[in-house]
């Protein structure tokens, strides 16, 4: 019997699941509420630790999931040999059979940066079809929102013109988890990824060096790493050469004397270990043309931390802590149904009712401060609102926008923040401030709590 392949693909989107949101949609049918106009938002309540802010990411796959939404005839009796819907209403079968989202998506735009308690998507749709989805695009969303911002953080110190390349592959929760995190990390500035895949499928130039192993490989068979060194350059002149595996100074050297005699040409080096700020000092010495670059377990905490001890690196190969780490912790909750405004009051995790807009305020240029309003309230003068509508009745009604789009509209939003707000070391807060319309409905709400039996 042949292994199951487990890979998500648009043709089993619908399975793509948790079991309890087809249970309450099971029940929602039975009970003639699957049809109701249900209003989801996505949002975090609480920012990761050492976070300021976030980097929305991911709404080109919630789209693509809700486009591709459906249940084949063989998912259907997929979910009937579990035996666990034995009692499900033919309203049930009927609803997953007829299949296809047809609601309204609304999102910020991504690449914007957005705080605590702000919807980053909004779902509007027959009840049945946004409780099923919810799944799915919490965690899209909340992946590649937690690399975007990573990537961001990344670009915001290691400076403009560094050379950033996403090497996380190895490390991401999964295959697809990888594919996300590359996307995310392009989307937020990153230059390059060094996943295949993901390059080519976005109409990307991969880009990496070389392992220890090939190093280590010539190094055993023909006596000396510099053998490593040529068999590579024959092959990919110009790229990158890893000169760590043994003595890096002593590489350098022999490098170097090979360009003086006209033997080779040192387009750039790669340093994976050892004292990096030393290293890379020494290394400019003797290939003064060569550009540097730096990987290992960095972050944005040791980019700061060599920067400023002088190091000499022209880019970072980014990896584990860049598609790793505090995840974003957003959550799914519904906020109007039929119109009606829903709140949930369990202690520490209250949510706001009603169908919402953010409205940012600019002085400058620069971003001052936030108010969270609803989505009937006017922008004042000075303010922008930042959800938009993006998917109508089922239909996308904006164009798929490039990932240089989105990676120069995340520059703009992280340079239209204070830089107090963004330094790593004790930030400065952002102010978010409920609207009065807000503020009134959530305490009309909260004054009418469920009946009780």
């Amino acid at each position: 019997m042949p292994y199951p392949t487990l890979l998500a693909t648009p043709d089993n989107y619908g399975l793509l699941t948790d079991l309890y949101q087809l249970t309450m949609v099971s029940c929602y049918a039975g009970e003639g509420l699957a049809d109701r106009r249900a209003s989801f938002e996505l949002f975090t309540r609480r920012l990761p630790p050492g976070y300021n802010y976030l980097i929305a990411m991911g709404l080109t796959q919630a789209i693509d999931y809700l486009n591709n939404l459906r249940f084949a005839e063989h998912h259907l009796e997929a979910l009937r040999q579990t035996g666990l819907f034995d009692h499900a209403p033919d309203e049930f079968w009927q609803r997953l059979a007829e299949g296809g989202f047809a609601g309204d998506v609304w999102a910020v735009p991504e690449g914007t940066a957005v705080f605590a308690n702000e919807p980053l998507l909004r779902i509007e749709a027959p009840l049945w079809q946004a409780q099923i989805a919810e799944t799915y695009l919490l965690n899209t969303l909340n992946y590649q929102t937690l690399v975007a911002t990573r990537a961001a953080r990344l670009r915001d110190v290691a400076g403009p013109d560094a050379r950033l390349l996403e090497f996380g592959t190895r490390r991401a929760f999964s295959p697809q988890g990888a594919l996300w995190a590359a996307r995310a990390a392009l989307a937020a500035g990153f230059d390059e990824t060094s996943n295949v895949l993901a390059a080519v499928a976005l109409g990307r130039q991969p880009a990496g060096t070389m392992a220890h192993a090939l190093v280590m490989v010539f190094t055993a068979l023909e006596g000396n790493e510099d053998e490593a060194f040529a068999a590579f350059q024959r092959y990919f002149p110009g790229a990158a050469l890893l000169i760590d595996t043994y003595d890096t100074v002593a590489a350098a050297k022999r490098l170097a004397a090979q360009v003086q005699r006209g033997e080779t040409q040192v387009a750039s080096v790669r340093l994976d270990s050892g004292d990096l700020v030393e290293l890379s000092k020494a290394v400019r010495s003797h290939l003064p043309n060569a550009k540097i670059l730096a990987s290992g377990d960095l972050d944005e905490y040791e980019i700061a931390r060599l920067k400023q001890a002088g190091a000499v690196l022209d880019g970072y190969g980014l990896g584990t802590k860049l598609v790793t780490g505090d995840p974003v912790n957003g959550v799914y909750k519904l906020v109007d149904i039929d119109g009606t405004p829903v709140m949930k009051e369990a202690s520490g995790k209250t949510t706001l009712p009603g169908c919402k807009q953010i409205f940012r305020r600019y002085e400058g240029g620069q971003a001052v401060g936030d108010r969270l309003g609803l989505l009937e309230e006017t922008a004042a003068p000075d303010e922008k609102p930042l959800l938009e509508l993006v998917v109508k009745q089922g239909q996308v009604v904006q164009e798929l926008e490039s990932l240089d789009a989105i990676a120069a509209r995340t520059a703009a939003s992280m340079a239209s923040l204070p830089a107090a707000v963004r330094q790593l070391e004790q930030p400065a807060d952002y102010g978010v401030a409920l609207s009065d319309a807000l503020g009134d409905l959530a305490a009309r709400t909260r004054q009418h709590p469920p009946s009780q039996p």
